[in-house]
């Protein structure tokens, strides 16, 4: 017994000489230069990052001949005009842009090259340039105005370019030794505020279609409707093989552009229903997006679901990867809430940064402030990933649940075809898919439904109930 124990024991330091030798050989020779450098391990991330908000100073026009009598009032001595050295001038033309002060009150501040200061209201100003800007960005670390340096689609990016800012200078020094100065442009240095030229908080969310304002066809049938419905959702059958369906099994001779009328009307139809409906959602969202074909282009679909209660509460369909869906599809999903749980909501999503771009605008713009997770990459390779992993896989099983029925369309044809073909598609989910989650139940029951015994007449119920929504919602908007 006892030599078994020495064998062990002299075995087991053994291996912790190995493991020693093995760390020493990968500090030694395998880079990890890209890991003193924080938030993530590849460089191109970095440009990603979202900055804190800078601090934002409004142009406001004030009186100089009241600030004079305040002034007056306050110090007991009046203010008096700017003393001209060496018999030097400046335009009676120039006027502060700020309080209208006269040219008496203006300094030369910059020897006559063009540069201005008010002693009323301090303000210093340009010749050639009187027109101020409502809104002026400066950096939350060092205090200088940020310069603004790209536009796009949705935003105008600031970028703070002073070289002396605590910001630029700490993460300067977080930068491997070795690297040379043409690969510094891969890490994200500078402090950087994107200004929204949209407001995403006043779009309409739930606007009524065209096609929702009549379900007048030439050759119009509800219960036609709701097979067609069936076929093509519920059975992931293409708008062809819907007809082709129809016509062997019922006897129906209806054209694939009939079905996928239909559908459009349909979806048109149910998606202020499906909108509006309250879900009473968990403090627990999970959002992603993926990707679906219009005419050949990529476009994106924006998901906001419900973690536990696994109903989906937002989405969106948009060309781009842009911040500003995100907002919409996430201002859909906090709609349901009748009172927002503000810091007690956990929404977890990936490391895209227009996440927590639309946190900030939210914080910004709407008041409502949330708990930001983000899950990177596949692997748990830190906390946070172990912690919220089944989060993310959720709203990942959801992909891959609608894309088995998004393959069958081939893409779609329009914009606004993918829009409501996905409500649709939201539909059929929330409200009439049987969950092994719900014990083989829609995840939303309805009470219309339950003595329905068939799923055509299922969806026209659907369509009833879509229409008092619109109804509802022309009666909300006279009122």
């Amino acid at each position: 017994m006892d030599s078994i124990i020495t064998y062990l024991t002299t075995y087991n330091q053994y291996l912790l000489n190995i493991i020693f030798k093995l760390l020493i050989f990968i500090s030694k020779h395998i880079p990890l230069k890209q890991l003193t450098f924080d938030d993530s391990n590849s460089p191109q991330y970095q440009k990603f990052k979202v900055d804190k908000l800078p601090k934002i100073i409004k142009f406001e026009k004030v009186d100089y001949k009241l600030l004079l009598a305040y002034y007056n009032y306050k110090y007991g001595k009046s203010v008096t005009p700017v003393r001209r050295r060496n018999n030097k001038s400046i335009s009676t033309k120039i006027i502060c842009p700020k309080c209208g002060a006269p040219h008496e009150y203006i300094y030369d501040n910059n020897g006559g090259k063009g540069q201005f200061q008010c002693k009323v209201c301090g303000l210093t100003f340009k010749e050639h340039n009187f027109a101020t800007k409502p809104l002026v960005f400066k950096c939350p670390y060092c205090g200088s105005t940020l310069a603004e340096q790209k536009e796009r689609k949705h935003f105008i990016i600031h970028k703070c370019t002073n070289k002396k800012c605590s910001y630029y200078l700490k993460n300067l020094n977080k930068l491997p030794k070795d690297i040379t100065q043409s690969e510094k442009y891969k890490y994200k240095l500078h402090y950087i505020y994107r200004e929204f030229n949209i407001n995403f908080f006043k779009v309409n969310i739930h606007t009524i279609s065209e096609r929702a304002t009549s379900l007048n066809f030439k050759k119009f049938n509800p219960h036609i409707m709701g097979l067609v419905l069936t076929y093509h959702v519920n059975l992931k059958l293409s708008t062809r093989q819907t007809a082709h369906a129809l016509k062997e099994v019922h006897g129906i001779d209806i054209s694939h552009t009939m079905v996928s009328n239909y559908a459009l009307t349909a979806a048109a139809v149910i998606k202020p229903f499906v909108d509006t409906f309250n879900y009473k959602p968990s403090k627990i969202l999970s959002a992603d997006e993926t990707y679906i074909k219009v005419k050949g282009i990529k476009h994106y679909v924006w998901i906001v679901m419900d973690a536990c209660k696994k109903s989906i509460l937002g989405y969106q369909v948009s060309d781009t990867r842009s911040v500003g869906p995100c907002i919409l599809a996430m201002r859909m999903a906090f709609d349901k809430f009748k009172n927002f749980p503000q810091k007690a909501l956990k929404f977890i999503a990936d490391g895209y940064s227009a996440y927590p771009l639309a946190k900030q605008q939210f914080e910004l713009e709407d008041n409502k402030f949330f708990d930001l997770t983000q899950v990177i990459g596949l692997s748990n390779d830190d906390p946070v990933s172990s912690e919220y992993r089944w989060v993310k896989q959720i709203v990942e099983r959801l992909n891959r649940t609608f894309k088995s029925s998004y393959r069958v369309t081939c893409g779609y044809g329009s914009e606004e075809g993918a829009l409501y073909g996905f409500s649709l598609w939201v539909a059929y989910y929330n409200f009439l898919r049987p969950h092994p989650y719900n014990y083989w139940k829609p995840l939303n029951q309805l009470t219309e439904l339950e003595n329905v015994d068939n799923m055509p007449a299922k969806w026209q119920i659907l369509i009833n109930l879509g229409q008092q929504a619109i109804l509802h919602l022309q009666e909300t908007e006279i009122s």
